[in-house]
């Protein structure tokens, strides 16, 4: 042995990972984790994450129960259980009046955030352009940046986040891949209306542009308005990805399970790269699903479900210094803080959640930089219980 080099004990040695570039280096822990962390922390109302704290119908569980006792445990179809897919295909033709094919353009995904990834996963190459309209919600980038694309901002127009359609226009590109839409919209609680798909419509109209329309909310929309999914228009079915959630619609977002509507050519591509991101979504929940959608009460009558807690919601503000900004649609309501402090939209929402007791969030976040509004929101999908407490906390201000 040379005794310039003595053995070393490996036990003796520190264990050092390897190191590597990260695929994400801007992407930290997402504000809603931070958020809720501190809202458990300081025992406040969470009116900051978008879940529901109220039970799902017991007759999914049930349903779900009995696909369970009935065998079905092993894996299904890539695509997902054919009698779901049925059903989802069904419903869009009730309810939007086009017919997809259920064995070639509907996939169940592993909630929405799954099925947004691989849309953009088989459409997006390195150097596409894709479409963002901010404020958006926080998965829309990090997928882009995975997939190599580059992403193309339009802001909405404040004060009551209007669609710039000049401006989306105007950002149409020769390398552009994708417009990302969301309505009912996440943050801000607008929706999109018959006049704004035709102006998409003639926007797109002889492009190569892709849609993918994120609708996870398309059974919340109020005051007797319908919901404007990109499937009522032949146009724009024919070009868009089309992407919904089971958790939003029936009070179970812990299940994850949503799927996506998109004509065959589209579909084949979503599904090469759904086949080995997760490859196929379980089984008894799939087939629960489909027997409790038999029934459509439970998501026609959505709209005036979560309505009565939006106006409970914001007749309890009506008499505070927030000034409520418009909710046509989602479980959220923004606000206007600028009566109460001018501290930056974080630092106020830490602030309510600890000195005030109620959790929030601030629109800020769902901004790729800095855009300060003095504007926070709120989710009123609670128990009456809950808002009453939230609204009685929020009244000192």
């Amino acid at each position: 042995m040379n005794a310039s080099h003595p053995s070393q004990d490996p036990s003796q040695t520190p264990l050092l990972s390897p190191s590597f570039p990260s695929r994400l280096p801007d992407v930290g822990t997402t504000i809603f984790t931070v958020m809720s962390a501190l809202a458990a922390e300081k025992n406040a109302v969470n009116l900051g994450q978008g879940f529901p704290d109220f039970d799902c119908d017991s007759r999914i569980v049930d349903a779900v129960a009995q696909a369970m006792r009935d065998g079905h445990n092993q894996y299904p179809p890539m695509a997902g259980m054919p009698v779901l897919r049925e059903a989802i295909a069904e419903k869009i033709a009730n309810i939007y009046g086009h017919r997809y094919n259920a064995n070639t353009e509907i996939t169940v995904t592993a909630g929405a955030t799954q099925a947004l990834l691989t849309a953009i996963l088989c459409a997006v190459h390195p150097g596409d352009e894709v479409i963002v309209v901010e404020p958006t919600y926080d998965s829309y980038l990090p997928s882009i940046e995975l997939a190599g694309g580059k992403p193309v901002f339009v802001t909405l127009e404040a004060p009551d986040y209007a669609i710039p359609f000049s401006r989306l226009a105007a950002a149409i590109t020769p390398k552009t891949r994708l417009i990302l839409i969301n309505t009912p919209h996440n943050p801000t609680g607008t929706v999109w209306r018959a006049e704004d798909m035709r102006k998409l419509e003639e926007i797109v109209r002889g492009t190569n542009v892709l849609i993918l329309s994120d609708e996870v909310y398309e059974h919340m929309v109020y005051d007797g308005q319908p919901h404007e999914s990109v499937a009522r228009y032949p146009e724009l079915a024919a070009r868009s990805f089309i992407v919904s959630s089971f958790g939003k619609t029936f009070h179970v977002t812990g299940w994850k399970v949503g799927y996506v509507a998109a004509p065959a050519p589209l579909t084949a591509e979503f599904r090469k790269v759904h086949q080995f991101n997760v490859f196929t979504v379980n089984t008894p929940m799939q087939v629960g699903l489909a027997q409790y959608l038999r029934d459509p009460k439970p998501y026609l009558e959505l709209p005036a479900f979560y309505q009565k807690k939006r106006d409970f919601f914001r007749a309890g503000l009506a008499n505070s210094r927030f000034k409520l900004l418009p909710c046509q649609g989602t479980y959220f309501q923004c606000v206007d803080y600028s009566a109460i402090s001018d501290l930056p939209e974080a630092e106020f929402s830490k602030w309510l959640t600890a000195e005030i007791g109620v959790a929030a969030i601030p629109v800020s976040a769902f901004y790729h930089e800095s855009h300060e509004s003095g504007v926070v929101r709120f989710c009123f999908g609670k128990q009456e219980s809950t808002l009453a407490t939230a609204l009685e906390r929020l009244a000192r201000l």
